[in-house]
């Protein structure tokens, strides 16, 4: 068997210019030149918390319905005609508008994408396919095991605060008229905290001018809304939801993290993925392709402008929900109570290294992340400084942080699954309560 070469060494990231400019509307715009394809990529971030959650998800599936006297059909017919396309789409903190087109239609997909925000008309026919639409999505999603899980953790986690409940039920969708539509549309769609991200083979300056000319028309200050801090992970007995009959169980673990902009990221990041954050982690390796549990665990830290949490997942079939529990608690105490090896933390830190200069690799990817920091207050040049800080922790900044956050005693745990059958494995592990119906 031939040996694999060794790891390479790591490449500095380097970042592009960006131009920036607040607009006379308070519409920030963000310019990068990436000249690699005559393309680009438009997206632009609206502060969107504790809007009506049923009113924001019908709102993204029919803003581009019909604006300024065109169709939906017809918007995308001048879209198509410069190569592009714009969609829509909503999460607890911001909508987002996602576009691109050649280069040379930059200029018409702004105004398209101007006509959008200023004169969204909400048609009531396509107000009524769409919704339908999506309460069918929302039915079906209804009976997935990992939709349910996902609902019931932040429920757990959560308790009262906002994030807690982020799908719409059917019934609250299929209630949305027009008429609310635009009333939402009105209050909250404003450039006032607005941003607007411009990546591609342009020179910035022309396309901040552009950007000016197409979206001077849009104007008003918004509703400055904030979100209270998310409350403090609440260890105690596992939450075990009951699907009779289920076939496999869905394991779901809740551990604190911290922002981008905490000391902790960085060593907490490469803990993660030490532990289950990518193929070649312990825990992985354990239930996966050591003993066979599942096919997929995986965790991750989530970012949210309240705060930020770290979410462990694997489906598993129902006899081994007991053993997979114990593995996965193993693997978190192992961490937490020994640092990794040099050679497991810099294989982790070529990994996400290496994430971080593919995730800037295209135009698509520059303008997510863009965007995706802007939102947090951060520009790209966050990225060559958290590049720094992870080329430089230590294996025992990455076992201080995996004690300070991947503990087991610090886990919020949650198990959906046929309760009759798995509970006796469960509480001989752990004190176990079942969730009330309003979880499920």
């Amino acid at each position: 068997m031939r040996q694999l070469p060794a790891l390479g060494p790591n490449r500095p990231l380097k970042l592009p210019k960006i131009v920036e400019e607040t607009l006379p509307n308070g519409l920030t715009v963000m310019a990068i030149r990436r000249p690699a394809v005559p393309l680009v990529e438009v997206r632009l971030r609206l502060p969107f918390a504790r809007a009506h959650l049923a009113r924001t998800a019908v709102l993204t599936q029919t803003m581009l319905s019909g604006a300024d006297g065109l169709t939906g059909v017809e918007i995308a017919a001048e879209l198509q005609k410069v190569g592009g396309g714009l969609n829509s789409g909503a999460d607890p903190d911001r909508l987002l508008l996602s576009g691109n087109s050649l280069t040379a239609g930059l200029e018409r997909l702004l105004e398209i994408m101007s006509s959008v925000l200023t004169g969204a008309s909400y048609p009531s026919g396509e107000v009524a396919t769409e919704r339908g639409r999506l309460a069918d999505r929302i039915r079906v999603a209804l009976s997935q095991p990992s939709h349910l899980a996902r609902e019931a953790l932040l429920k757990r986690i959560y308790g009262r605060h906002p994030y807690a409940v982020q799908t719409p039920t059917p019934e609250q969708v299929v209630s949305v008229t027009p008429g609310a539509l635009r009333k939402l549309h009105a209050e909250r769609i404003h450039p006032a905290g607005a941003i607007l991200v411009i990546v591609g083979d342009v020179t910035p300056n022309k396309a901040i001018a552009a950007a000016e000319r197409a979206l001077s028309a849009w104007t008003g200050d918004g509703k400055d809304v904030e979100l209270p801090a998310v409350p403090e992970l609440e260890p105690g007995p596992l939450t075990l939801v009951d699907r009779p009959d289920a076939v496999q169980s869905s394991l779901r673990v809740a551990l604190p993290a911290v922002p981008r902009t905490h000391p902790d990221h960085a060593p907490l990041q490469l803990a993660n993925l030490i532990f289950g954050g990518y193929f070649s982690s312990r825990w992985v390796e354990n239930i996966r392709e050591d003993k066979g549990y599942t096919y997929g665990p995986h965790s991750l830290i989530e970012h949210a402008v309240a705060g930020s949490s770290l979410t462990v997942a694997a489906e598993v079939a129902t006899e081994v929900t007991g053993p997979a529990l114990l593995e996965t608690m193993y693997e978190l105490g192992r961490l937490a109570s020994l640092p990794p090896r040099e050679d497991e933390l810099e294989q982790a830190r070529q990994y996400a290294l290496g994430t971080l200069q593919l995730g800037m690799s295209t135009q698509a990817g520059l303008a997510g992340l863009a965007v995706t920091y802007a939102g947090f207050g951060l520009r790209l040049d966050y990225l060559a400084d958290h590049a720094g800080r992870l080329a430089k922790v230590s294996v025992d900044e990455v076992g201080a942080a995996a004690a300070r956050y991947l503990a087991p005693a610090r886990a919020v745990s949650l198990v959906l699954g046929d309760a009759e059958r798995i509970e006796p494995s469960l509480s001989a592990l752990t004190p176990v309560t079942r969730a009330g119906s309003e979880v499920v």
